[in-house]
């Protein structure tokens, strides 16, 4: 098969008007720091906290409507376990996700006047647990980064026939590119635009798919199909704990990524905020709604009466690509452009989203606490430049490993859900924290999960839940082992922080033993950083022209 030269005129001036659209923005982003005397830092990281609400919507449905949201509800659909049941359940959990946040999140983070959401744990608990929780920050965004340029890469590579790493080194650096340019403004922007294309690619190819003649009605193989399994999906009764466990994971472990927050923070308002969030809840299913129709339409298709003849996909342990076969097979080649299209941008929206939120976080809440307290606006502005040149080719160096796409999904979502957001919301919500707590918390929650094992990650477990069963040769939680992990890790928490305040305060521990002087955190004094600095000073390190004090417990 020889190289799709129409399909890579067309994929270079799609990436030439996303990069035009970075580099405007870029430009419009240093006149208004010019307008409004803002700070390279704020504007970089926050847009001057004054992006409007409807280019904050549609950054925000952005963000989460990627490759992996496209290629991976359709392959979810497809695969007889799977179907409208698991795919509805994903996608009520995104929307009750942007709910949440909106109504919960969006006042104290905003009221606290953070740049990031590990400011918080800087203020309250010091700069080794803040450091220690950037890491783990960082480290679901550089895992982010390979899992959602492989489903691109896989795209590509079928439709196009160019090479995999090809493919992913040019779309992983126009995403670089634009992100270095213009920052947030330049994310934000090429976000709308890549969200346009989205939306009307997918309603294009649709109609294609379903009217192709290989294509069986959807309506009757919806509980019926004589070519696959029906599309309505075969969950078990006895996977209803998994099924709970992964809703959960999808609508609370959105709240452990630093680029949801950097869309609320970066709002020119609270109300602004929480209208983007709403909105976007209800704009990501109106997304939903092609992706689930092509799963449809895939699960329907006689793949003997194509090009692609027989076994089918799923026969051939294709699924992960049945969405580019379908475009390749299924549609005329100037729609399977446009769906390939749709799919780079899908994927671009939310690399460049990961990229300019790990630089955020290393920038503010390790450079400047750990390496260069002292660093000047514009050297900072240099160093979130150079963290995402970096982060883009750890990101993309990892796609190397493309048979383990699972694998860092498994890494990101878990380490958002079960390390990140208990500790999130207890140093939001609970002034009884401290950094005992914090430090038993992350070591329960983390050997909690891992002793509960991961068959995508080859781990078995050793803690044998109720309702874990072997299954062909392996044993299988069927008890919902991430959620329970996380409970534990907020429990801990809230326990060992009770425990650890009592026995200073009460003299049952000598004070010279008090690491985190948790008996002074307890005082009732303005709260002020632990590590000797003042408060305003340490705002202004992290945030160059606050002023307002951090209030980092509500």
């Amino acid at each position: 098969m020889a190289v799709n030269i129409p399909g890579v005129i067309a994929m270079v001036f799609f990436y030439l008007l996303v990069l035009g659209t970075g580099i405007w923005a870029s430009f419009k982003s240093k006149r208004k720091q010019k307008e409004s005397a803002a700070t390279g830092m704020e504007m970089t990281l926050l847009g001057n906290r004054s992006i409007h609400w409807l280019v904050g919507i549609f950054t925000m449905t952005a963000t989460w409507v990627g490759g992996s949201f496209i290629v991976g509800t359709v392959e979810l659909m497809y695969t007889p376990s799977g179907g409208l049941i698991s795919s509805l359940m994903i996608l009520m959990a995104y929307s009750i996700s942007f709910v949440f946040g909106g109504l919960v999140f969006v006042k104290p983070m905003r009221d606290s006047n953070c740049v990031t959401m590990l400011d918080l744990f800087y203020f309250k608990y010091g700069r080794v647990i803040a450091v220690g929780m950037s890491l783990m920050s960082v480290l679901t965004d550089v895992t982010w980064v390979p899992g959602t340029l492989i489903g691109l890469g896989g795209t590509l590579t079928v439709v196009l026939d160019l090479p995999f790493s090809v493919c992913i080194w040019i779309s992983a650096a126009v995403a670089i590119v634009y992100t270095v340019l213009g920052g947030l403004y330049s994310v934000a922007y090429t976000d709308v635009i890549q969200l346009i294309l989205i939306f009307f690619s997918l309603w294009l190819c649709v109609p294609f798919i379903l009217m192709n003649p290989s294509t069986l009605d959807i309506s009757q193989t919806l509980t019926n199909n004589t070519l696959h399994a029906p599309w309505i999906g075969q969950p078990e009764l006895k996977n209803i704990w998994i099924i709970l466990d992964g809703f959960l994971v999808f609508s609370l472990g959105n709240m452990g990524y630093q680029a949801f927050h950097q869309r609320t923070l970066s709002a020119s308002s609270t109300a602004t905020a929480k209208l983007t969030c709403i909105v976007a809840a209800f704009v990501i299913i109106l997304f939903g709604i092609p992706v689930i129709l092509l799963g449809a339409a895939v699960s329907s298709t006689d793949w003997n009466q194509t090009t692609y003849g027989s076994p089918s996909p799923y026969e051939r342990g294709e699924a992960t690509l049945v969405l580019p076969i379908a475009l390749e097979r299924l549609t005329p080649t100037f729609v399977s452009l446009v769906g390939i299209g749709c799919i780079a941008a899908a994927v671009m929206s939310s690399v460049d989203s990961a990229l300019l939120s790990a630089a955020s976080v290393f920038t503010s809440n390790i450079y400047k606490i750990i390496l260069r307290p002292k660093a000047s606006d514009k050297e900072s502005q240099w160093v979130v430049r150079a963290s995402v040149v970096i982060v883009g080719v750890l990101g993309t160096s990892l796609t190397n490993l493309k048979n383990s796409i699972l694998v860092f999904w498994v890494l990101s979502a878990e380490v958002a859900y079960i390390i990140i957001f208990p500790q999130l919301l207890c140093v939001l919500f609970f002034n009884i924290s401290n950094g005992y707590g914090v430090v038993i918390g992350l070591f329960v929650g983390f050997l909690l999960r891992l002793l509960s094992g991961e068959q995508s990650l080859g781990l078995e477990p050793v803690i044998h839940f109720p309702g874990c069963t072997l299954e062909d040769g392996v044993y299988v939680q069927h008890a919902p082992v991430k959620t329970i992990s996380m409970l534990s890790a907020i429990a801990a928490i809230l326990l060992f922080s009770y425990l650890s305040a009592l026995f200073f305060n009460k003299g049952f521990l000598h004070e010279k033993w008090d690491v985190f002087q948790v008996k002074v955190l307890h005082e009732p004094v303005p709260l002020a950083p632990i590590d000797g600095a003042t408060q305003d000073n340490e705002l202004e390190l992290l945030n160059q022209g606050s002023n307002q004090p951090l209030s980092a417990a509500k």
